[in-house]
């Protein structure tokens, strides 16, 4: 549903004014950003009645290279919606396991087989499919409202609270007034940013090169990790192609590009020796896109009036794919918390912090573990240094059923799971 001049007239927008603003397109709540965080948010909170204006900046979701493994977690809260069966009927592809391979042989991360869930596998599908289809769901409401090529340039803040935002679109400058305005706009979060909320952390040893290489029939099934050589490679199955991700050392990208795209190729080749005879696919390095690895987050996620969720709030790494995840984990505590006070007009910081005290234990204690990945496995991985062994105690305790199964339980369902409240 695209919200255009006319639906703000009609929603008791003023008209426009010599100064090129088009004031108080009204609302209860704005979302700036309509990633898988604001997208589930504006559902969830459409579904509960609340009136919502989400804004996305750009004209479609077609980016490629984004987060898109759909894991347990989110699963169950699709089908506490009744959306599950409808969106795994979306193309998608299934890995029930998450292995690698290394010198002295290959090893399970993770078996979600045994997983008590209707659920146990990572579905991995294009975001863009997954944001279409929560959007799609969320226009059934008649209280949702997105508006694309709505680029949020500045918060509206009066007496130190924050009424809303203002946004450019080709027609012009708008400004939306809301009780509530949420900030789902990324680990670049401009939100964030001109709120002046302070964010704590260091970048991760690792950067990450993501480019396609094709599939066939033949190639195995079950995502795979490649670790050998001062090379860690991981290979996605997208159906007709792989994406492959290449974990390199921070910084060290400029290097990759001033030694050439051949021999780029040539160690891909040496990584996947699978893949070798396919590296020629990469013909310009416009195909390869740098990640640049963040982990960090706000030490306080709201002010009076504002609400940071997802990467706005907490960027997490690649390693285990469940940055998505917990976004739709954020959106569903943040619903959860704020629709009664946001439909009774009643909505203020102790709800936000709400939020904040839900989801930030469990936020910390993932990125905990992703930085003890990045030390220990990954960045000796790809610096030369070698994998440690792990010491006898610990490979007696990873002999354990309940200790082997714990990466799988974390990556499903992350530390503290949520449930949508009806």
């Amino acid at each position: 549903m695209t919200f255009d001049a006319q639906e703000a007239v009609r929603q008791g927008t003023q008209a426009q004014g010599a100064s090129g603003v088009i004031q108080d397109v009204r609302s209860t709540c704005v979302i700036a950003g309509c990633g898988p965080a604001g997208a589930m948010l504006g559902l969830l909170l459409a579904r509960r009645g609340v009136d919502v204006l989400v804004l996305e900046k750009h004209g479609d979701f077609l980016r490629d290279f984004r987060g898109d493994t759909i894991h347990p977690s989110t699963m169950e809260i699709m089908d506490e919606l009744g959306l599950a069966d409808r969106l795994l009927s979306l193309p998608h592809t299934r890995a029930s396991q998450l292995r690698f391979r290394t010198p002295r042989g290959t090893a399970t991360l993770a078996d979600f087989r045994g997983l008590k869930t209707r659920f146990p596998y990572l579905a991995f599908m294009p975001q863009w499919d997954f944001l279409d289809f929560v959007t799609d769901e969320a226009e059934r409401y008649p209280n949702f409202r997105l508006e694309m090529n709505a680029e949020v340039r500045e918060l509206v803040e009066e007496g130190g609270v924050i009424r809303g935002v203002r946004y450019e679109t080709p027609e012009g400058t708008r400004e939306a007034r809301a009780l509530l305005t949420v900030a789902a706009d990324g680990r670049d979060s401009l939100v964030r940013e001109q709120a002046g909320l302070k964010v704590v952390g260091a970048a991760p040893p690792i950067d990450v090169l993501w480019f396609r290489i094709s599939r066939r029939a033949s190639d195995p099934e079950e995502p795979t990790g490649y670790i050998g050589g001062n090379r860690f490679v991981v290979l996605i199955n997208r159906g007709d192609y792989w994406q492959v991700g290449y974990v390199l050392p921070k910084g060290a990208d400029q290097r990759a590009h001033a030694a050439g795209l051949e021999t780029f190729r040539r160690s891909v080749g040496e990584a996947v020796p699978e893949v070798a005879d396919r590296t020629g696919e990469i013909q310009n390095w416009d195909q390869v896109k740098l990640l640049s690895v963040q982990v960090n987050r706000l030490r306080r996620w709201y002010r009076p009036g504002l609400l940071c969720i997802g990467d706005a709030a907490h960027a997490m790494s690649p390693v285990g794919g469940v940055g998505i995840n917990l976004a739709i984990q954020d959106a569903v505590a943040a619903a959860n918390a704020l629709a009664n006070p946001l439909l009774e007009d009643r909505v203020g910081s102790r709800h936000s912090r709400a939020v904040q005290l839900r989801r930030e234990v469990p936020i910390r204690i993932i990125q905990g573990l992703q930085s003890v990945v990045h030390r220990r496995i990954v960045a000796p991985a790809v610096g030369g240094g070698g994998i440690p062994s792990p010491p006898p105690p610990v490979r007696a305790l990873l002999g354990l059923r309940l200790v082997r199964d714990l990466p799988a339980r974390i990556i499903a369902f992350g530390i503290w799971p949520v449930h949508v409240r009806s």
